[in-house]
């Protein structure tokens, strides 16, 4: 074996060393309920990336009422419906919706609309309310009761309500974006508040007294020294916000105030399917939708107490 192939397999020999001694990731593997969340959320974005790449989005928005689904159920047995929306058949595993489009392929494009939008939404409001909650916690004084008694004030307001206020106020043809936007703006003080208290925390150290003695700039003590010693709460509030972001999307949606029609989103699939199909029969216009929503959400919150668990050296067990 070559030196230099040696010397690649100690490198990687000592990443799997340090991974396997690292307090957190043997954590979070030791909670079974984390590693599941885990797994919910890596097969949802597979799902997701397949939905995106190999799925005809027109096909998927377009009415197929002009030719009907099949009358019989699997494999030539009848059907749980004999009409448009039928149930059941080798061909529509989930059945069909009221405009008699495959309900599979939508499901699966709405996990795509679902984890894109809820991943901008959670990314712009970490960035602002982390960038907010620093600089409160840095500079003080005016800084400190300006910023963090407007986070109030958006505080005081139920936050579906707020983003309902929010949404209304964009132009319809913006879609999902105005949801987006909205929701940014709602989820915003709850970062700031977060990583305000943590950056108060870091601000104490000597360190942090000594490195400005120094001579470092604000904009390094924030970015090379306090940032990074707040990243854990940041971390853990992103996880459980995602699932926050992804059913508000949904509820917004359900409302009429976010997928424009025709959208294969999970919210507006489910306010399709309780105004047309739970008093007819058609319970699985809703029922699917609302399974991949459920089950992605509960991945996300099962993911985000796990992180939680490991990155709080309060939770851990006393080793003696």
């Amino acid at each position: 074996m070559s030196t230099q192939s040696q010397s690649e397999e100690q490198q990687t020999r000592g990443v799997v060393a340090r991974l396997r001694a690292s307090p957190f990731l043997s954590e979070f593997l030791s909670n079974r309920l984390a590693v599941t969340g885990l797994f919910v959320i890596l097969s949802m974005v597979a799902i997701a990336l397949y939905a995106r790449f190999f799925l005809d989005l027109g096909a998927i928005t377009t009415s197929q009422l002009g030719s009907a689904p099949s009358m019989e159920g699997p494999c030539g047995h009848q059907s749980l419906s004999g009409s448009v929306g039928s149930l059941g058949s080798c061909e529509y595993l989930f059945g069909t919706d009221i405009q008699s489009r495959d309900i599979l392929p939508r499901v699966m494009y709405g996990a795509w609309l679902a984890l894109k939008y809820g991943t901008i939404t959670v990314g712009a409001s970490t960035v602002l309310g982390v960038g907010l909650g620093i600089i409160a916690a840095y500079y003080s004084d005016l800084a400190d009761n300006v910023i963090m008694r407007t986070m109030d004030v958006l505080l005081a307001f139920p936050a579906l309500l707020l983003a309902l206020a929010l949404v209304a106020i964009f132009p319809n043809d913006w879609g999902l974006w105005r949801a987006v936007v909205a929701l940014t703006l709602v989820y915003t003080p709850r970062f700031a508040r977060v990583v305000r208290g943590a950056a108060l925390k870091v601000l104490e150290d000597e360190y942090i007294d000594a490195t400005v003695a120094l001579g470092a700039t604000d904009p390094r003590v924030l970015v090379r020294h306090i940032l990074p010693n707040s990243l854990a709460p940041i971390t853990v509030q992103s996880t459980l916000n995602f699932g926050l972001a992804i059913i508000d999307l949904a509820a917004l949606s359900f409302l009429g105030f976010g997928a424009q029609a025709g959208t294969p989103s999970w919210g507006l699939m489910l306010s399709n399917g309780v105004e047309n199909g739970l008093l007819t029969g058609e319970w699985w216009w809703s029922f699917f939708p609302g399974l991949f929503l459920a089950v992605t959400v509960l991945g996300f919150n099962l993911l985000g107490d796990g992180m939680r668990d490991a990155l709080d050296p309060r939770m851990r067990e006393t080793v003696d």
